[in-house]
């Protein structure tokens, strides 16, 4: 299996997360992560056209691959939503700017990958993360490690054979199942 480059985004016009892993079957590193932080009082556009040049400077220094990016929840705040879909979009746009395959993630199918927990908390998350990669701090933002998350989950739910990819699910079922050791203990190949 050929090693894989790559790019997470938890899109955000406030914060954007990134990460940029490299991916060869169960072997994992952390290239890069961050947070990009926007001025709120910039107009709304120019924090758009920031996310834009922005994701591509990302993909000019690291050289990803492929792009996975966390799709919008929805909230009750249809303004909030309007600006976080932009958000994606120009992204999404960066992406295929640079010709690379961009896949979108729901925040529930990337908890649930990382944690085995679809509701867990960006906490969860991100210590778990934490264990897989053996991160010693974490980002301040956890938009960064929000990202990890998507990039990693990408690996995760996609494999290639024959330089085809496939959808896959190395989720194992944890019903019975209760508490991260027993996720840990079922899922063995997720931590270092």
């Amino acid at each position: 299996m050929a090693e894989r480059i790559i790019l997470g985004i938890d899109p955000g016009t406030v914060i954007m997360g990134f990460a940029v892993i490299s991916a060869n079957g169960q072997r994992y590193k952390l290239i890069s992560a961050g947070a990009v932080k926007f001025k709120n009082k910039d107009p709304h556009f120019d924090r758009l056209h920031e996310i834009f040049e922005a994701v591509s400077r990302i993909i000019q220094l690291h050289g990803p691959k492929e792009i996975a990016i966390e799709e919008p929840f929805f909230g009750k705040n249809v303004q909030s939503m309007l600006k976080l879909g932009r958000a994606q979009g120009v992204a999404i746009a960066a992406g295929m700017q640079n010709n690379l395959p961009v896949t979108g993630y729901s925040p529930r199918t990337v908890k649930q990958s990382i944690t085995g927990k679809g509701a867990a908390s960006k906490e969860q998350v991100a210590t778990m993360l934490q264990q897989i990669f053996a991160i010693e701090t974490l980002p301040v933002h956890l938009d960064a490690t929000d990202a990890l998350a998507v990039a990693l989950c990408h690996h995760f739910q996609t494999k290639e054979l024959n330089g085809s990819k496939i959808k896959t699910s190395t989720v194992k079922s944890t019903k019975k199942a209760k508490g991260w050791g027993a996720f840990v203990s079922n899922n063995p190949d997720r931590v270092k």
